[in-house]
C-alpha cells in the first residue's frame, strides 16, 4: 500500500454537527486543487456528512478509515 502524502490536517474530534462539516469546507477551500486534506472526526453524522460535502465540491474521497474512536478521511481537492 502506498502512503499518501497529507499537505494540511484538521482535528475535528469532539466537535458536533455542523462544525466538521463547516471547517472541512473552508479548509478544502484554503488549499489548491491536487492538495490530500486529513479530516479526524468524532461525531457520528460526520461518516456521510463530509462525504456528501465532497461530492458537492467537486472533490474525491481517497480514504477512510476508522482510527481509535475518530473516524479520518484523506480528500483530494480536485
Amino acid at each position: 500500500m502506498v502512503e499518501l502524502a497529507v499537505d494540511v490536517k484538521i482535528d475535528c474530534k469532539g466537535l458536533i454537527c455542523p462544525l466538521p462539516v463547516v471547517k472541512t469546507k473552508k479548509a478544502l477551500s484554503q488549499i489548491a486543487a491536487g492538495q490530500v486534506l486529513e479530516v479526524a472526526a468524532t461525531d457520528p453524522g460526520s461518516k456521510s456528512d463530509i462525504p456528501a460535502l465532497v461530492r458537492n465540491m467537486g472533490s474525491e474521497i481517497l480514504e477512510t478509515r476508522d482510527e481509535q474512536s475518530a473516524v479520518v478521511f484523506l480528500i483530494r481537492k480536485k
